[in-house]
This record gives structure tokens, C-alpha cells and sequence, in this order.
């Protein structure tokens, strides 16, 4: 007979970043890869873009480990990190409005805006750009940053900009944002051979220096309607190429994302709301208590 195991859960998302998250603080479940492929199923689970699992840290008010939807797990999620401060608020867990979060990014701080109990926008410090290719990881003929340099893919070329925000991106502006671009030749700058690790993709349209719309594609789950650390990699990348200022406000499929890459500390911080969508249980199906997979990647 098939094992089954009942898994309690939250579904939040932010900015239509959707994930489902699992308090951890007390048990933490069997093969989290394998229940983050059931579970986002959007069929056969719940349906989401990964798994989230909120832990106790050693070094931190809290600890995060995140999976994407194709088990693969990722060191950081902006989006996560913010639902994360309003889940921990709200549901008890502290009375802090600015906790600390262990990732496999570092540690963030995560700063609560509470109106009448509620939490209405969590703005995460994401720390400094990374722009040195070999730590992004990419692979360039130098050691400067690879800013508007040229990849192709296909028949396509593209200028892209690589930056990590502790996960790699490449930032590829463009005039037009369609399902043929995003979906078409997103996986193939994905797993382009530039990028060891593969990359998330973001496509990006400048409105005017404050303003830049953007589609991504995320790596172990495909688009999604946001994604944080791609919002601010994006901005970094438009004042890298003179296109916009360092405060901007970046539109998704699901929402905007306001993003300031402050120049005195070189820190990037992103700003939005999170959202509770519904809680359960998940009865798992298979073999719960399968090893995990070592294998990474990251979002």
C-alpha cells in the first residue's frame, strides 16, 4: 500500500510569487525535495512556484530553506523572505517587526510595516550586488563585470547584464515583452553554457527612470509572476547601463516591487506586500523518507 503522510501548510505569495510554506520550527519533514515536487504540482499538489520550510537558526531569529518546484533547492527568494516576516508576525511566532533570516544567501533583515496588527509591506535588506563573474558564477574573458555583452541563443543574440543578488541573473533589456521571448528563448539563456549553475532570466523594459517593466524566467520552475531577487538585479542592472535611477519601481505579472540600491551602503533593499492565501493539509504520496537530493540550484 501506498505511505501517506499528512504535511500542514500555508499558501502565501508575493507580488503572485506563489509558495507554499511549512513551519518547521518544532519537526521538520522527510525528503523536502521530493515534497516540494508534490506539493507545487498545480494538478496534482497544491500548486506553486516551490516549497518554503521556516526552521529555527543558531545565528538568526529564523531560518529559511526554499525549493523550487522541480525539487532543486535555491539559496535566497526576496519574495519568500517578505511572506516570511509576515508569516512569523502574524501567526504568533515573534513580536519583532525587524527579524533576522538565515539563508543560504547570509543572513537578511527583514523590516516589518504593522497597521493594527497587520503586516502590510516587509522591506528586505538583499546586501550588495555581486558583479565579479566568477562569483555570479559566469563565465566571461576577464574579471570585470559583464555588463551588455553579447549571447546567443539560437538565431537570437541578446545584451545581457550578469549580476548575483545571491543567486545568479541575467538582465536582458528589451523594447517588447511577449510569451515567444519569455518562454521561448528564456530556457535557453537558462542553461546557456555562460552559466555554470544556470541563471534566472529577466527581460526588462524601461518605461522611464523610475519605472521598468519586467518578465522573468525562473530557474527550476519557469515563469513566475514575480521574483524579487530578479526585481532587484534588474535595477542594478538599468543604472549599470545608464538606464535608470536607483529607485525604482518594477512591474510584474503580479505586482510591483519597489527597489532602492542605495549608493552610500551598496546595499540593494526591495520592498512589497505579502498576502495569505489559505492553510491545510497535504497528504503526501510516495516514499516520504527517501534521502534527500545534494543537488542545488538556485532561484
Amino acid at each position: 500500500m501506498e505511505s501517506k503522510k499528512k504535511v500542514s501548510f500555508t499558501k502565501m505569495h508575493g507580488a503572485g510569487n506563489d509558495y507554499v510554506y511549512v513551519n518547521a520550527m518544532e519537526v521538520i519533514p522527510d525528503n523536502l525535495p521530493h515534497l516540494s515536487r508534490q506539493i507545487s504540482d498545480r494538478h496534482f499538489g497544491i500548486g506553486s512556484d516551490g516549497l518554503v520550510v521556516i526552521m529555527r537558526s543558531e545565528t538568526a531569529d529564523f531560518r529559511m530553506r526554499m525549493f523550487n518546484a522541480d525539487g532543486s533547492e535555491a539559496e535566497m527568494c526576496g519574495n519568500a523572505s517578505r511572506c516570511i516576516g509576515k508569516y512569523v508576525y502574524e501567526k504568533g511566532l515573534t513580536a519583532k517587526t525587524v527579524v533576522t533570516l538565515e539563508t543560504l544567501a547570509g543572513i537578511k533583515v527583514l523590516r516589518l510595516e504593522v497597521v493594527d496588527g497587520e503586516v502590510v509591506t516587509v522591506t528586505v535588506d538583499m546586501g550588495e550586488p555581486e558583479l565579479r563573474p566568477a562569483a555570479i558564477p559566469v563565465i566571461s574573458s576577464d574579471s570585470s563585470a559583464k555588463i551588455s555583452e553579447a549571447e546567443t541563443v539560437g538565431d537570437n543574440t541578446y545584451l545581457i547584464t550578469a549580476v548575483s543578488m545571491g543567486n545568479p541573473h541575467a538582465v536582458v533589456f528589451t523594447d517588447t515583452l511577449d510569451d515567444s521571448l519569455v518562454c521561448g528563448d528564456g530556457p535557453r539563456l537558462e542553461c546557456a553554457p555562460i552559466f555554470p549553475d544556470r541563471a534566472n532570466i529577466e527581460f526588462a523594459r524601461i518605461i522611464d527612470r523610475n519605472t521598468i517593466e519586467m518578465r522573468v524566467w525562473e530557474r527550476g520552475s519557469g515563469e513566475t509572476l514575480a521574483c524579487g531577487t530578479g526585481a532587484c538585479a534588474t535595477v542594478v542592472a538599468a543604472v549599470l547601463n545608464g538606464l535608470a535611477d536607483r529607485h525604482a519601481t518594477v512591474r510584474l505579472l503580479g505586482g510591483d516591487l519597489e527597489i532602492t540600491w542605495d549608493e552610500k551602503s551598496n546595499h540593494v533593499f526591495l520592498k512589497g506586500g505579502a498576502e495569505f492565501i489559505a492553510d491545510g493539509e497535504f497528504i503526501l504520496r510516495g516514499d516520504a523518507g527517501a534521502p534527500e537530493n545534494p543537488a542545488k540550484s538556485v532561484k
